[in-house]
């Protein structure tokens, strides 16, 4: 499955497309910004470069990866999502970043949801983690939110990450954990909805 074959995800605010080449410079700001603190950065611009090249790479090689998460009135990007296996994780995670200006309006959320349901319907996945940065609360609100409890057990990535084991597509399937979830994209989505305090991604 070559990177031009990655499928395309909808819901009710995004379009998830597979990263192309122009869509790099808000990954390079991204990257050599604050935000990426927690995944590596803050990147120089050949590091940039190479993540990004592995982000489209990983499609080729895998035959999944991350998606580019666009505004569906807007064709804006607004951050990534998706699944990410490189050479000496344990797993397979579900990842995500946004772009800085675009935290708090639930997009994370909602890509999230929307790719790890593609993995368990489509690909089969019967679990998935989220490597995460102890010092990264937003990102463990959002695993929380999403139905992820901390794998004490689990293998690490370098000894420095917590694990965040996704519930399995059993455990989600039709139950109040899951409407929770859509229930709460839907009041991002609303354009009354004014969420205040802590930006939630």
């Amino acid at each position: 499955m070559g990177h031009r074959d990655i499928p395309v995800l909808d819901t009710q605010r995004l379009v998830l497309r597979g990263p192309e080449p122009q869509e790099y410079p808000d990954f390079k700001a991204t990257f050599a910004s604050y935000r990426s603190r927690f995944m590596g950065g803050p990147l120089n611009g050949y590091e940039a470069w190479m993540l990004y090249a592995a982000e489209i790479g990983h499609w080729e090689i895998r035959g999944y990866g991350m998606w580019m998460v666009h505004l569906r009135d807007t064709d804006e990007t607004v951050g990534m999502a998706g699944g990410w296996f490189p050479a000496k994780w344990p797993e397979r995670e579900i990842a995500w970043i946004l772009w800085p200006e675009q935290a708090g309006k639930g997009y994370a959320l909602e890509a999230t949801h929307a790719v790890r349901r593609y993995y368990y319907e489509q690909k089969g996945w019967e679990t998935a983690v989220s490597y995460i940065d102890p010092k990264n609360l937003e990102a463990i609100r959002l695993a929380e939110r999403l139905g992820c409890t901390k794998d004490a057990g689990a293998p690490s990535v370098d000894g420095n990450d917590a694990v965040y084991r996704h519930p399995s597509p059993e455990a989600l399937r039709g139950t109040q954990l899951a409407h929770g979830i859509d229930m709460e994209i839907a009041h991002y989505a609303d354009p009354l909805f004014k969420p205040k305090g802590w930006a939630l991604d």
